[in-house]
């Protein structure tokens, strides 16, 4: 038996053992993990305590998949939306392109001449990519368009390779590799969309398969791009936890034992158990370079990783926004709800229309004091939207003047104070509310129709304000 030689790991200036290199294992019959999903009971999470270090990269992004897996969800996306959308989505990412790509699919009319149009827009960034099914027919699509680069899907759990393919690992492992070949050969740069991977092999099937992989961008001289897929949401960021659950386990590996370098890897996650954020995240900070959401976090079933968390995301852990138009969330938002008439759930976070309103009282007379208090950062400066107070019997004329204030975009000479007819007007309205007998807050509609109603005979005007769009 050879043994493995001892280096210098310039990255930690420490001496280590070159690394185990990893064989296809070719097994007759699925490795399905039972012991971790059962089916029948609720998946495990069980632990080994093998701990990797941190890693992030020194330059980390975010690609877009809102045109891809975001439209498998809902009703396809009309052209000039998916246009009007990747605009957005250049803005949003700066000019420093932390929005790196965007991928669409080839299969429609519709697709390509929303691929075309996006094209003709000349942007640096976001990079329109496409994505498509490992077989010669789906490759054809991406030449007659002139991709520079295309996602391939290569599934690689056993779930997939033997009860979907009906193949066998060396066989799927082939078939992927004949079709990434193919992409080479005519110069496209092939991106693996590792699909189902936290319920795969990873050391009997994703690392040698990686290999391959890398061995072939080697060959041609063009970069092989991996993407892992978190596919049913089962990756858990907890230190220490077993692979093919563990997102750091998995970077690890593919960065360690299989070659990739953080610039061609990507996570790609879904939030069945809530964690897509966490674990997009934990991709970052253990070397996978980018991370791949979708606006809003709409995609298949309990959809993706929210494009605008990963924004947010990126701040804290650089320190810095590096350029990109947080704004633009707020306009994508108002977009989604006037022109594509999707309604974002009201507590969203960043996005929904109740994600800054405190409704609390105790917490309104805190806002009031200083809004620093209770309201997570400047989200008037990073947002455009200003904490907003709900009204309730404890707000008093000071709380009703904020919110109209607030709700209106009324400042300096234009902003009201508590002494206005229209607040009193309306602080004897709310007050006849709550001796009846009512507890919950009032609405802004409910607001809004008592400012029509009243405006005029207190001398304000006000721009009138459809209640049903509220």
């Amino acid at each position: 038996m050879q043994s493995r030689k001892v280096y210098l790991n310039r990255h930690n200036n420490l001496l280590s053992l070159e690394e185990h290199i990893y064989e296809l294992v070719d097994v007759k019959e699925p490795h399905v993990f039972r012991n971790l999903f059962p089916y029948d009971e609720v998946p495990k999470i069980a632990f080994n305590d093998r701990i990797v270090p941190h890693n992030m990269p020194e330059e980390i992004w975010i690609t877009d998949t809102t045109f891809r897996d975001g439209q498998q969800s809902r009703a396809p996306y009309t052209t000039e939306q998916i246009v009007s959308i990747f605009d957005y989505l250049h803005r949003l990412g700066g000019k420093n392109g932390i929005i790196r790509q965007s991928e669409f699919f080839l299969y429609s009319k519709k697709d390509r001449d929303a691929v075309y149009k996006c094209m003709e827009r000349g942007y640096e960034f976001p990079e329109v990519t496409s994505w498509i099914r490992a077989n010669k027919q789906d490759f054809q699509l991406v030449k007659d368009i002139g991709m520079k680069e295309t996602g391939i899907l290569v599934s690689c759990s056993d779930y997939h390779i033997f009860y979907k393919m009906k193949m066998t690992r060396s066989q799927a492992m082939n078939h992927y590799l004949s079709v990434v070949r193919e992409c080479l050969e005519t110069g496209v740069a092939p991106r693996c969309h590792l699909e189902d991977i936290t319920r795969s092999d990873i050391h009997g099937f994703v690392v040698p398969f990686c290999l391959e992989l890398m061995k072939l961008g080697a060959e041609y001289g063009i970069p092989v791009k991996v993407r892992a897929c978190d596919t049913m949401g089962y990756g858990v960021n907890f230190s220490g936890a077993v692979i093919p659950r563990s997102v750091q386990g998995i970077i690890y590996a593919l960065n360690t034992h299989a070659g990739v370098p953080a610039e061609l890897l990507e996570w790609h996650g879904h939030n069945d158990f809530y964690k897509a954020v966490t674990n997009s995240t934990t991709a970052w900070l253990y070397g996978a370079s980018g991370v791949n959401c979708s606006l809003f976090g709409i995609g298949e079933r309990t959809g993706n990783t929210p494009l605008e968390a990963m924004v947010f995301e990126y701040a804290q852990l650089k320190g810095t926004l590096d350029g990109m138009d947080t704004t633009v969330i707020t306009e994508l938002a108002e977009y989604y709800k006037k022109e594509i008439g999707y309604s974002i759930p009201h507590r969203t976070p960043f996005v929904g229309k109740n994600f800054n309103v405190t409704r609390a009282g105790i917490h309104a007379d805190g806002l009031l004091k200083n809004e620093e208090i209770y309201n997570i950062f400047d989200t008037e400066k990073f947002l455009n939207r200003p904490v907003l107070v709900s009204v309730s019997n404890t707000s008093g004329l000071a709380g009703i003047a904020h919110w109209i204030n607030t709700f209106y975009h009324l400042k300096g000479d234009f902003a009201i104070d508590k002494g206005h007819p229209l607040v009193s007007c309306i602080k004897e309205l709310v007050d006849r509310e709550y001796d009846g007998g009512r507890i919950t807050v009032m609405t802004d509609a409910e607001l809004v129709q008592i400012i029509e109603d009243n405006k005029l005979r207190c001398g304000i005007d006000l721009p009138t304000v459809d209640v049903d769009s509220i």
